[in-house]
């Protein structure tokens, strides 16, 4: 089963890049394997996909040395400044950095390493109460501020658009994302490079592929339902 999602998942990412005129390799797909055992995550694996997102520090961590070294691993969930110094081994990217002070101990952790950790700041654009993210208003503002801190490379912007029945209704949400990616990369502001857009989910990742995203993350259309009861506080 896992097999043959997964075909369908780049099958329709191949169809939205061509119907949007976007060339494929502009496109990036991030499995999802939040709850997933290793089993399911090396099945895709083997047919040759090599970036996996998780949404917990610890389940991330438990999982890196069960599977392949050349996994690319990439933090898509709420990150705590607690949980940041576990990520500096092993996570390709952080998604999700939603305040100065999260980007201030990313930094700090990162410097300790002798790296620079790229990451996304996440942007709530639908300003929806119950998700994280920095106001789109104040997305220029936290740039400039993190920008300045050592071992942090800000590489562009990731949101959580709202889950709807239709994804047509997120067109808007992905849309003005990419333009703010666009005006804020127009500033020619130092140590940052606005080049990647975090933006689509199994819902509606082929509107996000038409409206700019360069990453899509999608975990339902190719593992299945999760069972959280399987996974403890994490």
């Amino acid at each position: 089963m896992i097999e043959n999602n997964y075909k369908n998942v780049i099958e329709r990412i191949d169809n939205a890049c061509r119907k949007a005129g976007r060339d494929r390799s502009e496109v990036r797909l991030i499995a999802v394997s939040k709850t997933k055992p290793a089993d399911d995550i090396k099945q895709v694996y083997d047919m040759g996909q090599r970036i996996f997102g998780e949404n917990k520090v610890q389940e991330l961590c438990g999982k890196v040395p069960q599977l392949p070294e050349d996994i690319e691993w990439h933090l898509i969930g709420h990150l705590q400044q607690n949980k940041v110094k576990y990520l500096m081994e092993n996570t390709a990217m952080i998604h999700s950095v939603d305040s100065f002070r999260l980007a201030e101990t990313i930094s700090k952790e990162a410097q300790k390493h002798n790296k620079v950790m790229p990451v996304l700041l996440e942007i709530n654009v639908a300003e929806e109460e119950s998700k994280f993210g920095i106001a789109a208003s104040e997305a220029e503002e936290m740039v400039r501020q993190i920008s300045a801190l050592p071992g942090v490379e800000i590489r562009g912007f990731m949101t959580v658009a709202p889950f709807v029945d239709d994804p047509e209704e997120n067109r808007w949400v992905f849309r003005e994302l990419k333009q703010l990616c666009v005006d804020i990369n127009n500033k020619n502001i130092n140590n940052i490079k606005m080049n990647e857009l975090s933006m689509g989910m199994t819902n509606d990742f082929e509107i996000a592929i038409e409206e700019g995203a360069t990453f899509v993350r999608v975990g339902t259309a190719i593992f299945g339902e999760r069972d959280y009861s399987k996974i403890g506080a994490m």
